[in-house]
């Protein structure tokens, strides 16, 4: 048969696509399983992970990257009942546990336990401290500083109100820190109230409702994302000036924004860690059952969106959803490379 240079060009692109990727591990882990660990689902964000998680695994196992990738969310939102879930997992037999945690310390037993029964424990977003965990997160101190930074560019000051979100998960506490450091450095801003809106609009937006009677004029209003629309139907019912609300990538928020923006020039900027850190961290997960030897802890760039950004970000944004980057293998391979 002759070869010709269309046929030619196919057989080429087989050869490398067969080839493996540059960096990535030798090891075989067709047959190996990961499991992700997720305590709560309750809101568009976590959704988002959810989905991008399954988008992403379904194909890594088609393509006999792993045997299988199921995702557990418990039902309360419980460290006990995580642990559990966790001490289960370790009973099914899974080489890795994916967690985005209920706690930064309340799963740490569970987490060893896996450890010590040589599974390897990747945790993300909702990251836990025990030392033989890995842990992947954007700087969620600098998610808090960097809204006062951008209140102060913009000459705002005054008194702010601050929506909190999950009471005692990691991700609260640092951007919470992130704050409340960032103002007490400034003596231009004050704090006259706190809520947590739990990361959801309509958590927030009752909640935000309930305080406001009690509140002075209100400058800006910092978040932790989930929360903005909310934050703004409250103040729309209450009858009062919606203030700069720093926003968190939701859909909703984003298109409540740019309504705003097109009918009276309402200016913001909005903020999170992508959904898709979950498929980051599976790929993490997979890399280092193959032989690789990433650092323990991992820090992913802050998802942005500007004034300037804005349409476009919200065009590839899901209706409902949050705006998103998800991971591929090769992706986190260069990552590690660089990471070393």
């Amino acid at each position: 048969m002759r070869i010709t240079p269309s046929i030619q060009a196919l057989l080429t692109a087989a050869a490398l696509a067969a080839l493996p990727l540059a960096g990535a591990q030798a090891g075989d882990t067709k047959d190996m399983k990961i499991a992700l660990s997720n305590n709560y689902a309750g809101n568009s964000w976590r959704q988002a992970m959810l989905k991008s998680w399954d988008k992403v695994t379904k194909q890594a196992v088609a393509d006999g990257i792993v045997a299988e990738a199921p995702a557990f969310t418990t039902s309360e939102n419980q460290a006990t009942e995580q642990a559990a879930q966790i001490q289960t997992m370790i009973l099914q037999g899974y080489n890795a546990i994916v967690i985005n945690a209920a706690s930064p310390t309340a799963v740490n037993g569970a987490v060893k336990q896996a450890c010590d029964a040589g599974i390897v424990v990747v945790s993300f977003d909702g990251i836990v401290t025990e030392p033989c965990a890995y842990r992947i997160a954007v700087d969620f101190k600098k998610l808090g500083s960097m809204q006062i930074d951008y209140l102060k560019s913009r000459g705002i000051k005054g008194n702010l109100l601050e929506i909190r979100g999950i009471a005692g998960v990691f991700v609260d506490d640092e951007i919470h820190a992130g704050i409340t450091t960032a103002v007490a450095a400034d003596a231009d801003f004050k704090i006259v109230g706190s809520v947590h809106g739990n990361w959801t609009q309509t958590v927030a937006q009752k909640e935000v409702a309930g305080i406001l009677p009690t509140l002075p004029e209100v400058a800006a209003v910092v978040t932790q994302g989930g929360d903005g629309f909310g934050a703004a139907q409250a103040f729309k019912s209450a009858g009062r000036a919606v203030p700069t609300i720093f926003f968190g990538n939701r859909e909703d928020e984003l298109t409540y924004w740019k309504e705003q923006k097109d009918a009276n020039g309402y200016q913001s900027m909005s903020a999170s860690i992508a959904p898709g850190a979950g498929t980051f961290a599976f790929w993490v997960a997979q890399q280092i059952l193959a032989g690789a030897k990433p650092p323990q802890d991992m820090t992913l760039p802050i998802l942005v969106v500007t004034q300037d950004s804005l349409e476009d970000d919200l065009k590839r944004t899901d209706k409902g959803s949050v705006t998103n980057k998800e991971y591929s293998q090769k992706e986190v391979i260069d990552f590690l490379a660089k990471a070393k």
